[in-house]
């Protein structure tokens, strides 16, 4: 298996290790980038130092190709595109927002640059401002998520630009891998399984909670009156559709209820293991996940498996 974006990042698989805020730290990315793959530290919300103390824990671990995800929303975004420039990052990818302002930087930086997008409309608006690939997830995954199915959207998105589609959302395995070559991407990028990496510093609790997650324990929170996010089933999860339920019977509600609802309960889950009333994000692939293991297992499971699933395929054709 071969693609333009293994030899434009310089990586041995064509496999993208998802830029999770308070779980992709510089243990787990440099892991992944070690591997083979291609780490991505979490910026989130996160200020400058600690971003900046993960890009170093990064460095330490390997000299290979790596990225930082950057949430343009965050109160910090201006001190992490700064960031970014002067630790000499030569991969961004980006959330929750529109690059352009920043795309000048980045190129004339030299980086390559990798927005997530939801939706055709904004794969092509990212195309005419210069970026250099995008990566289309769909709503199988955790986290914060849009309206299309990822085999919707990565399908759409790969006939509407002329830049390589990296696929996310719901893809776990060889199998689902496989699935998204076909459909035309030329990578992925995996989340819920780096979770529960070896490397992975988050908390035992929340591993637990992917380990033993079942195909119909994750929800969608706030999808109608806020930033839909995608986690397992819990307590929070429960106080927000009856949230929700209060918001439709009233005539204007107050919808900052929402954001008080959410604030630090990613962390609360990640980091001190309060998976009863933190946010536990997970994709809906968590199912298929039952052990843990190296990045670098994972990494080769991934693709080893992606290649026996295509050869096997090719054979019952041919047959």
């Amino acid at each position: 298996m071969k693609s333009k974006i293994m030899d434009f990042l310089g990586i041995k698989y064509p496999i993208f290790q998802g830029g999770m805020a308070w779980v992709a730290d510089g243990d787990l990315a440099g892991a992944v980038s070690k591997a083979g793959g291609l780490g991505i530290i979490g910026g989130g919300n996160a200020p400058k130092e600690v971003v900046q103390k993960n890009i170093h824990k990064l460095k330490e671990i390997t000299d290979r190709a790596f990225g930082v995800n950057i949430m343009l929303l965050s109160p910090f975004v201006d001190d992490i595109v700064d960031l970014v420039i002067e630790e000499g990052v030569k991969v961004v990818t980006t959330g929750a927002g529109n690059p352009a302002k920043y795309m000048e930087r980045f190129k004339e930086a030299g980086m390559i640059v990798i927005p997530v997008i939801p939706s055709v409309a904004l794969a092509r608006r990212m195309e005419k401002i210069g970026v250099d690939a995008v990566v289309a997830e769909g709503m199988e995954a955790g986290g914060h998520i849009g309206k299309l199915t990822t085999m919707t959207l990565v399908r759409q998105v790969v006939e509407a630009v002329n830049i390589p589609v990296i696929a996310a959302g719901g893809i776990a395995d060889g199998a689902g891998m496989a699935a998204a070559f076909c459909l035309g991407a030329e990578a992925v990028q995996v989340g819920t399984r780096f979770v529960v990496a070896k490397e992975s510093n988050a908390h035992a609790n929340y591993k637990q909670k992917i380990l033993k997650a079942r195909d119909i324990d994750t929800v969608i929170s706030a999808q109608h009156f806020g930033h839909a996010v995608r986690s397992i089933k819990n307590k929070l999860t429960r106080a927000f559709d009856e949230a929700e339920r209060a918001a439709f019977k009233q005539d204007n509600p107050d919808l900052t209820i929402f954001e008080e609802m959410g604030a630090g309960r990613l962390p609360a889950s990640v980091i001190d293991g309060d998976v009863e009333n933190g946010s536990v994000m997970a994709g809906q692939i968590a199912g298929l996940i039952s052990k843990e293991e190296t990045a670098e297992e994972i990494l080769k499971d991934l693709y080893e498996g992606a290649q026996a699933v295509m050869a096997k395929e090719v054979k019952r054709w041919l047959e």
